[in-house]
């Protein structure tokens, strides 16, 4: 008989981990998002080579000045995107107010589609749909980031990365200014592991290969 012990089965997300399998990091937040972004966007590498898509839920009548104010912060480059852009390792994409933004594949290469279809959640742009689109082009190889926020956008969002076989985190809801969305995800059994911001901003930093070589 072996003297060896049988190892426990790793976790999907511990699984995730040892893979370091993303080519993609959706990120969604709504209420008190703003500040949790601000501390976890610069502390990603300049080296770091994942795409980044954000969804903030904006007033729709309001230009945003999110993507300026991070640039400014961040070692990536940081922009709102076009209609059929090409989605790049190592920048951050910001839905422009009043827009879903979602990610489409073209041919071999995921785009960034922009629509202006009715609110999903009340929200437009919307962290589901973004969500959604993105585990249907990325599966397994997408991490998807649930933040602060008053509504339940987002969950479903969640459930669907994790059904296509990505990883999913959210923030601790105690250190959320509003706690509801990472609240509705934790109900909805979305989510592989909870974090406080500086551990999800310093977990996202160190994270090994974050783009498929």
């Amino acid at each position: 008989m072996s003297g060896h012990q049988p190892q426990p089965a790793r976790t999907r997300a511990e699984a995730r981990a040892v893979a370091g399998a993303f080519d993609a990091v959706v990120i969604g937040a709504s209420a008190g998002g703003v500040d949790v972004l601000g501390q976890i966007l610069p502390m990603l590498p300049a080296h770091f080579g994942a795409a980044v898509l954000i969804v903030l839920h904006l007033p729709p009548a309001s230009p945003s000045f999110l993507a300026s104010a991070l640039s400014s912060r961040c070692a990536l480059p940081v922009a709102e995107p076009d209609a059929g852009e090409p989605i790049v390792g190592g920048r951050v994409y910001v839905a422009p107010p009043d827009y879903h933004m979602l990610v489409e594949r073209v041919g071999t290469q995921a785009c960034i589609a922009l629509s202006i279809g009715g609110p999903v959640r009340y929200s437009r742009p919307s962290i589901d749909v973004l969500m959604e689109s993105a585990a249907d082009v990325y599966g397994a190889r997408l991490l998807g980031v649930l933040l602060s926020g008053a509504n339940d956008d987002g969950a479903r969002g969640l459930a669907a990365i994790r059904a296509a076989g990505g990883t999913t985190w959210a923030q601790t809801p105690a250190t959320a200014a509003a706690p509801q969305m990472p609240e509705a995800a934790i109900a909805l059994g979305a989510v592989d592991a909870t974090l406080t911001p500086a551990t999800l901003g310093a977990r996202l930093a160190a994270w090994p290969q974050m783009k498929l070589d």
